[in-house]
Order: structure tokens, then sequence, then C-alpha cells
């Protein structure tokens, strides 16, 4: 961080700033606070907090209904063109031109942000240096993994050095490894003086900011460095290890304590935020009795969920109506026998092989173009395999598809419902397809009505959603038929932690009853949830275990308690250097 940026005049300075639209509460109410120069200042907090807004009003693009937003020392509501012509902007929904290839697109914005011809080959090479995009000049946007359009995106907001980096959710369905390149690219430019501005709903990227503004439904509950938040519930976290019986009912009984804030499942260990003066309930209850409980270092979720007032407890109304699967007859209900995909001369998935039990959930893991999607839809019947074998519920993938979808409920990592109708036609639409009718078809919805509080949304289009909301609908469809399998495409990308932790609720209790899972996810904590993973790199399978079993496989004397993210980016590393040797 820059000393001058610290001590020099505001980069933005909110005073009063309240935004509405139309009737509804205010998008932002009263929000104050300062940005400077030479750091990262965080907006964070869950979909529809009000980063977006704000972002909107510092470019000038949206003005305050209330209040003055300055920006540069320049007013908004009278200097909007002075504000744009020194900022940088990333938009959420980055508006590259996937038809035009990384140099067209870079090319058309330097057009766009009046960047001089004879500044173009300099700047272009300096941007594809810092990027690490020189190698891919040539291919077209939308064959880019999610990580690469990023860093294509932070090279178009960067055309023109800006004082100002507006950057809103670049980490949104990024994996961890690109992730930290964009982190590793965002502190070099703080070192040359350049404020930055990273909104995100991912609560472990507030950790890296210097200052965090933290929203939730429009009002600023926090402003400081992250550690004086993380501080709030210092001694307070512990971690529960050795514990007897099932870790997700056990899960799920604590979470119901009166003393627990929170709960999380981390391997084969339980984390627990519990309130001020309690310890765990070791010695009151004979599922954690003989457990082995230590304090941890609190994250930054941690102390998010407990100002919410904790999280949204371990019962799931929708496991406690679903039907059982008996569990342990030694009969793998979803597996892959060398399964293989080739687009061309392109090998996107290799010799993919792992079998998953009834009651496990099993992880895809893997960098964005790695080969774990196209795993994932090979098993759910979407791709056909150019080799190898795919199985789900006893159903061949090639002879038998229909049959193996009626048994599986899928959940798209992009949004996969209809947009233009309603939740209630989408429920109905979803209902008939996976062949429910009379009767049982009206006994299920009015179920899913009920356990996701759909009733008084029922008529809104599903695009015009919340993404909380989009979400909550896309598992209620996909469980309408109480599938025996459950496939799970990135489920909580850009979701709010209480929302992710409802999320986690149900599909544990699923599991509890027999139902098996497969996920991919970029969230590393979520990962924990999984009893096996297969990390997928350059279409091949190089790690197969548990959370634990990969953590455990990076431990050293300068490392003894490596996270999920830790492992994931070293055994990355060591298959490179092992195909370099």
């Amino acid at each position: 961080m820059s000393a001058a940026g610290v001590d020099s005049a505001p980069f933005v300075r909110l005073t009063a700033v309240t935004k509405r639209f139309g009737r509804a509460p205010p998008a932002l109410d009263g929000i104050e606070g300062i940005v400077r120069g030479g750091r990262i200042t965080g907006l964070v907090g869950p979909d529809g907090a009000g980063k977006t807004t704000l972002i909107r009003l510092m470019t000038g693009l949206m003005l305050p209904d209330e209040g003055t937003v300055e920006v540069l020392g320049y007013d908004t509501r009278r200097q909007p063109a002075a504000i744009q012509a020194a900022v940088g902007y990333m938009p959420q929904r980055f508006g590259l031109y996937e038809d035009l290839s990384v140099q067209e697109n870079l090319e058309l914005y330097a057009d766009l942000r009046g960047l001089a011809k004879g500044e173009r080959d300099r700047t272009f090479a300096e941007l594809l240096q810092f990027t690490d995009l020189a190698r891919f000049t040539t291919r077209l946007a939308g064959k880019l993994s999610g990580g690469m359009k990023q860093k294509l995106g932070l090279a178009c907001a960067l055309l023109r050095k800006p004082q100002l980096l507006l950057l809103d959710e670049p980490g949104v369905g990024v994996d961890p490894i690109s992730r930290r390149d964009l982190w590793r690219m965002v502190e070099n430019l703080t070192e040359e003086g350049i404020g930055v501005i990273w909104s995100t709903a991912y609560l472990e990227e507030a950790e890296a900011c210097d200052h965090v503004f933290l929203l939730n439904q429009g009002r600023l509950l926090f402003s400081g460095p992250p550690r004086e938040m993380t501080a709030r519930v210092e001694d307070r976290v512990f971690r529960l290890s050795g514990t007897d019986g099932r870790r997700r009912h056990r899960l799920a009984r604590l979470l119901e304590r009166e003393g627990v804030v929170d709960g999380v499942i981390q391997g084969e260990a339980i984390r627990l935020v519990m309130k001020p003066g309690v310890t765990p309930p070791l010695g009151e209850d004979e599922s954690v009795a003989s457990s082995r409980t230590a304090a941890t270092p609190p994250r930054f979720e941690d102390a998010f969920i407990d100002m919410l007032g904790g999280g949204p407890g371990g019962r799931s109304k929708l496991a406690e109506t679903q039907r059982s699967f008996a569990v342990g007859d030694g009969k793998p209900v979803i597996e892959a026998r060398g399964l293989t995909k080739r687009f061309g001369d392109f090998t996107a998935a290799a010799d993919i092989t792992f079998d998953i039990p009834r009651g496990e959930i099993f992880g895809l893991l893997g960098p964005n173009g790695a080969g774990k999607s196209t795993t994932f839809k090979m098993l759910c019947g979407l791709l056909k395999p150019s080799a190898g074998e795919g199985r789900v519920a006893g159903f061949d993938l090639r002879r038998d598809a229909p049959e193996a979808r009626n048994r599986l409920g899928y959940m798209a990592q992009k949004f996969s419902l209809y947009g233009d109708l309603s939740v209630i036609q989408n429920l109905n639409f979803f209902a008939g397809v996976y062949g429910l009718s009379g009767i049982t078809k009206r006994e299920r919805i009015e179920l899913m009505k009920e356990i996701f509080d759909f009733r008084p949304i029922l008529d809104l289009s599903a695009k015009d959603l919340p993404l909380g909301l989009k979400q909550r609908l896309a598992l209620a469809c996909a469980v309408l038929h109480e599938p025996e399998v459950l496939f799970l495409d990135e489920p909580t990308s850009g979701v709010d932690p209480i929302t992710r932790r409802e999320f986690w609720t149900h599909i544990n209790g699923l599991v509890e009853k027999g139902v098996t899972v497969l996920v991919t996810t970029h969230f590393m904590d979520e990962a924990e949830y999984c009893d096996r993973i297969s990390l997928i790199y350059r279409g091949r399978s190089i790690a197969l275990g548990s959370p634990d079993e990969m953590k455990s496989r990076i431990v050293r004397e300068d490392l003894p308690d490596p996270t999920m993210e830790d492992a994931f980016i070293a055994l990355i590393g060591a298959s490179e250097a092992e195909e370099a040797a």
C-alpha cells in the first residue's frame, strides 16, 4: 500500500447516499464513506446488498436520489464525463464480444476509450503480458475459460491507465488459481497509487482487502479494516474433530442448540461459531461426547453471520419430506469407467474413473477449462462419451439415458430454468418433465411452495428474481420428483452466505436420506462438505480422495494446517512440474 494513497485526498467521498427503485425499500440507504488511493477497498455483501448500484453511482452512470457522490474531486451530478474519463470500470457481466478474438476485443475497447493509435501497440503488449494473454490473442473470447475472460475484462478496463479502477464481482465463477492471479494483478496496480474498488459476495475475498464496506439490504453494516470485523468473534470459533457418528447429522443437531451461532463441515471436522461466553456443548450431547475441541482463528464470514444473528439452523423441511434410499448395499450409484470426450483433435476429458456409493457427496474440482464440466455432463447424459462408460442408478448412459435421467435431478451451472415463465409455471413445467401428474404433482408443488416460501412470488418471472431465489427455485425444480441422484454444477456461485448455508442444510439432509450427490464448485470451503473429491486438470484426474487426505498430502513444516485452497493450488502445481519433467 502506498503511503501517499492513504494520506492524500479521498478518491471517493460518499455522503448520505440513498438510491431507490420504485416502491421497493431503498437499494442504498444513507451510505457514508471514503475510498482512498493506493489500496484495495472491498464492497462486500450478499446478492441484492447494493454493491452494483453503488459502483454505478461512482461511475456517474446513475445518480443518487439523496446525498452526494464525489469521485476524484468531481461531483457525479455535475461532472460525470470527467469521472468517466479518469476511471476504469469492469461491470459484473462484462460486455465482451464473444465472436471477436482477444485482440479484436482490445482494439474495439481502445476505440471506445479513445486510445491514440500511436499508443496501442505498446499498451496492448503491456496488458497482454500483465494478464498472461499474449498466447491467446487469436482465440475467440467465447472460447476463453472463466478466469481468462475476467483477465481480458481487466485488460480492457486498463487500456487507459485509470486513477480509480472499479471491479464489480470479478471473482464470480473463477477458480482459485485464476482468482489468485487476479488479486496479484490488482495488488500490483495499487503499488502505482491506483485506487481499486473490488466488489464481491465471497466473504473470504474481504480478508484480502485493505478496507471493507460491508453492505446488506442497502445498509452499511461495517466500515474498516477486515481484521477489525473478524476480531468481533475472536475466541468464539471452534473446531470439533474426532467426533463419533455421522458428521452431517451431528452438525444439524448442533445448529439447533441455543448457544450455536453458525456451523459448517470442514472435512471430517465441524467448525462452530458460538455465542459470547458459550463453549461447544461436548458433555451434553452423545454425538459429540468424544470430540476434541480447539479454538481456531476466526474468518470474516464468521463475523458476518454473527452480525446477522446467525445462520438458518440445521433443520431441512425438504429432507424431512424426502423418501429414504437404503445405504450400505455396496453397489455404486454413479460409475465412471475410462470416460473420455474428444472435440475434434482436442481431448476435454481423458480416462476419468471413479465410483460413488449411495449417500455420498462426491466433488469434481478443477480450474476453469480443466474438464470437470465435461465429465459432469457425460455422467448426467447431456454429452455422449467418445470412449468409456458411465452408469447412473444401474443404467448405462449410452443405452438407457432416458431411464437414467428419470432417476436424477439436475441443477445447471448457469440458471437453467425458463426466465420468461413465472415461478409457478416453472414448477408445473418441470413436474411434467419429470413425469409427475395428478394428485402427486399437486402435492409436490404445494410442498415446494411451503418449503422455499414461494407463495409471495409465484407470479414473478424467473428472470426477475434475485440470484438467491433463482437458486432456490432451481433446487426445488430439481428435487420435485424425489430423485435418488442429484447433479449440482456450481450451484451456489455468487450466492450470499446465508443462502449457501440454507442450500447445504438441504443437501446434507438429503444425503442423510440416502440421496447421492455429484457437485462441482469453485468454493473451497464447500469442497469440505464432500466425502471424496476428484481433482481434474488438463482433462485428467490428478488426485482422488477425501478433503482431509488431499490436505495431508501438502503438509510441511511451514504449512502445518493447509486449507483446501492450498491443496488445490499445490496439487495442480505438482502435476505441472511432473509433466514438465
